[in-house]
């Protein structure tokens, strides 16, 4: 992803378009994704709830919940 796009659409940078050109970026991103999850058999569904879930276990315990 280009970084020059996260800088305009944060205001740091002037850039034509670059909330409509990030977009494009992260979508590119988000197929590739899909295209790899699709070619390796990969549940992302499932392997997103898992890492949420990880995820959440490990913030409970820093926080002391």
């Amino acid at each position: 992803m280009r970084s020059a796009l996260v800088m305009a659409v944060g205001g740091r940078r002037e850039i034509d378009d670059a909330r409509i050109r990030l977009g494009h970026e992260l979508a590119d991103c988000l197929w590739s994704v899909l295209v790899l999850a699709d070619c390796y058999d990969i549940d992302l569904a499932a392997e997103f709830t898992r890492m949420t879930d990880e995820l959440d276990a490990k913030l409970s315990v820093a926080v002391g919940n």
